[in-house]
């Protein structure tokens, strides 16, 4: 899995890595946060066997660039990561002030001042659909990702999980079906762009969809 270096020709970066394919040293060669032509490109040189990007129903940037249709057209899989909002639709609502300094949410502008409160509505208002379909928070969100990814041959969520109580809420998520109707309600509430504020901070934006 590589992020994209801007400063050298996607076809060489992968080509290079083909090499290591040849030579057994790995076994698949996977993209991260690259763009619709990147993947495109790089896939004609040798076959990727995955993308993976940030995706959540705060972070759709893979609609919105053209990600998803691409990995679809290609048959690649997509490892989809911080799947519950970096925990802004988990369970438990996210405590800016108690986060600890190396926590990497206190450097994310998702969770300063200035957009916290637009994101923490955006939760209360998917809290009442849930609410409404007796589903928990934390699996309605999540569940609610998963019809996306239908263009791809297989998707492989990493919600992350730092306690027993995390996981558990994962694996019941597994078992919620959510019907077309919720799927528009949660669209209706949450369209892509919605979420207030950037994925990364600034300086480290470029390192995307490259």
């Amino acid at each position: 899995m590589s992020r994209v270096d801007p400063n050298v020709p996607i076809e060489e970066s992968v080509g290079g890595m083909s090499e290591l394919v040849k030579e057994g040293k790995t076994r698949f060669i996977s993209l991260s946060e690259c763009s619709a032509e990147s993947l495109r490109r790089g896939d004609a040189v040798y076959p990727l066997a995955s993308l993976q990007m940030e995706y959540s129903l705060f972070s759709r940037d893979a609609e919105e660039q053209s990600q998803i249709n691409a990995g679809g057209e290609l048959g690649m899989a997509m490892m989809a990561y911080a799947v519950p909002g970096r925990g802004m639709l988990s369970a438990d609502v996210p405590k800016v002030v108690e986060m600890a300094a190396e926590d990497i949410r206190a450097q994310l502008p998702r969770f300063h001042s200035a957009n916290i409160e637009k994101n923490l509505w955006l939760r209360s208002a998917l809290e009442a659909v849930a609410r409404e379909e007796r589903h928990t928070g934390a699996a309605c969100h999540r569940l609610a990702n998963r019809p996306r990814f239908t263009c791809w041959g297989f998707t492989v969520p990493i919600p992350g999980a730092t306690s027993r109580k995390h996981l558990e809420e994962n694996l019941r998520a597994a078992d919620i079906v959510l019907t077309l109707d919720d799927l528009a309600e949660i669209d209706r509430i949450v369209p892509p762009g919605a979420a207030s504020g950037t994925r990364y901070p600034t300086g480290q934006m470029h390192r995307l969809n490259v």
